[in-house]
């Protein structure tokens, strides 16, 4: 599942530098993520950097775009031309 930035953003530029995939970005008033990018850091890192380092917790799991771990994994290797593990 990809991850989404609520409203609740305080566009506190934390979260962008740490997305391995460059899935962040400023949006017209909050930052957003792209789900096309995001793997919730799967073959980067064992959890997602961006909800680690927010500090009002408004990056949850974003019910629009389920994603099982080897639909993340796919994404990684399509992203980085690189296999998980």
């Amino acid at each position: 599942m990809a991850l989404i930035i609520t409203d609740e953003c305080i566009n506190c530029d934390v979260c962008e530098p740490e997305c391995p995939n460059e899935a962040i970005s400023p949006g017209e008033e909050i930052y957003e993520i792209n789900p096309n990018k995001c793997t919730e850091c799967v073959g980067h890192y064992d959890e997602p950097q961006c909800q680690l380092v927010c500090p009002v917790d408004c990056i949850p799991l974003d019910p629009d775009h389920e994603e099982s771990r080897e639909e993340l994994e796919a994404k990684y290797e399509k992203l980085t031309g690189r296999s998980v593990g």
